[in-house]
């Protein structure tokens, strides 16, 4: 049996969007063109392209000839070519070199693990601004190249590529903006610090999945790290000390923290986890994912001052001094019971008499008559029943309890209050 051959991008192209399975020309507005050529094919003549091309999954493995992939992607802004099989960056090269409009390339779960680049053909990445290299396993060497060639690169993914550690480039990328390193094993700050030193415009970091441990790293040195940094996402990160989540405080425009999953938080509550985290960084608007209004900001600061109250003097964070300076040393809060009422005590009143009596407040007006049977020595249904308010005076009626099935919590009875029984009247 033959090996299957792989397929080139003209190939998939002229299939998915030939006219048997794209007929209709979606009208103007769409961003959809039809491209001509004067000695081109009649397929060719009749296909309707768009200006985002998703070719995900169909197997390709080479570019195919390139003057057909000029026809066919001259207006191309956007190519999503993840899941195929391109091994060799010469053809990607060859691609790109006869889409000249193209802004977004992702190459995503394509086997490009050792391949690379002939010297000048990375100019064809010149007018990138995105590219997702993810799960490629592309080496730092390769990412270099393509950065040193694309002077305009704003976003950059290299997730799933098992990185344990970051090589250092000689030449900066100024322009990027965001960087996307999530699931690798970047565990030493060591080597996270190196996308400082090689992305100083970055305003987003997206770290999440790295079991980086610590921050290691002097004050006035992570403030020239990241300059520019607005977020960071450290979600399932091996953190575990408050020294480490107060270290981000030293990043000087940082506004956006994303921290879950973190060792550090596990013994906490949801509530405490926030406030505490909330507390500890004064300049975060947003924390994952959800704003810090003022009012909550305050009430978090507080609950860390009382949160501390019994802490040694010399285990106090200094964070504790500086929320004291501004509030002041707040007593415990009181502990108030919202749970409702089961039993209470009220007077009975019948005649002359006045008898103390428990009730549960479950029951209902049938089950206090009986009960009331015992004291007044009147059957249910020849008694009327009334309740009396005490914390309002007598400034109303008694009520009458008139109807057997209500419930006595209904009533809202309190300590204290009266319960008059009267004989029917014939």
């Amino acid at each position: 049996w033959d090996t299957p051959k792989g397929r080139t991008l003209v190939q998939v192209i002229s299939e998915k969007y030939s006219p048997e399975n794209f007929p209709y020309c979606r009208g103007p507005g769409v961003g959809v063109v039809i491209r001509s050529s004067p000695q081109g094919s009649p397929v060719k003549d009749r296909l309707n392209l768009p200006s985002i091309l998703v070719l995900d999954g169909c197997g390709i493995t080479e570019a195919g000839d390139e003057e057909e992939v000029a026809t066919f992607c001259a207006h191309v802004v956007e190519l999503d070519l993840s899941h195929n099989q391109l091994k060799d960056w010469g053809e990607i090269s060859k691609i790109l070199c006869n889409i000249p409009n193209l802004d977004f390339l992702n190459l995503s779960m394509n086997p490009l693990r050792g391949s690379s680049l002939e010297p000048g053909a990375a100019e064809a990445f010149t007018g990138l601004r995105r590219l997702v290299l993810n799960n490629t396993h592309v080496t730092w060497d390769m990412v270099h190249a393509l950065t040193r060639e694309i002077p305009e690169l704003e976003e950059l993914f290299l997730c799933l590529n098992e990185y344990e550690s970051v090589s250092v480039s000689s030449t900066l990328c100024l322009s990027l903006r965001l960087l996307h390193i999530t699931d690798n094993q970047l565990q030493d700050w060591a080597e996270v610090r190196k996308l400082g030193l090689m992305y100083p415009g970055l305003m987003s970091l997206i770290l999440a999945n790295n079991s980086l441990s610590s921050i290691h790293e002097p004050e006035d040195s992570l403030q020239r790290l990241f300059p520019n940094l607005r977020s960071i996402n450290l979600h399932n990160s091996g953190l575990s000390r408050w020294e480490d989540i107060e270290k981000l405080n030293f990043f000087p425009k940082l506004q956006e923290v994303r921290l879950m999953g973190i060792p550090l938080l596990q013994p906490y509550t949801d509530q405490e986890r926030r406030c505490l985290m909330v507390a500890h960084l004064p300049h975060v608007t947003v924390l994952n994912g959800s704003v810090v209004t003022d009012g909550e900001r305050e009430d978090a600061e507080r609950f860390f001052i009382r949160y501390h109250l019994d802490c040694p003097e010399d285990e106090l964070p200094q964070r504790y001094h500086t929320l004291v300076a501004r509030y002041g040393r707040l007593v415990p809060l009181a502990e108030v019971d919202l749970r409702p009422l089961c039993h209470v005590q009220v007077e009975v009143h019948f005649g002359h008499q006045a008898e103390p009596l428990e009730l549960r407040l479950d029951q209902t007006v049938t089950d206090l008559k009986k009960q009331l049977r015992a004291v007044v020595q009147l059957p249910p249904n020849k008694m009327r029943v009334y309740y009396i308010d005490r914390q309002l005076g007598y400034a109303l009626d008694p009520q009458e309890m008139k109807y057997g099935a209500r419930a006595l919590h209904s009533y809202s009875i309190r300590d204290g209050d009266e319960i008059l029984v009267v004989p029917k009247t014939q």
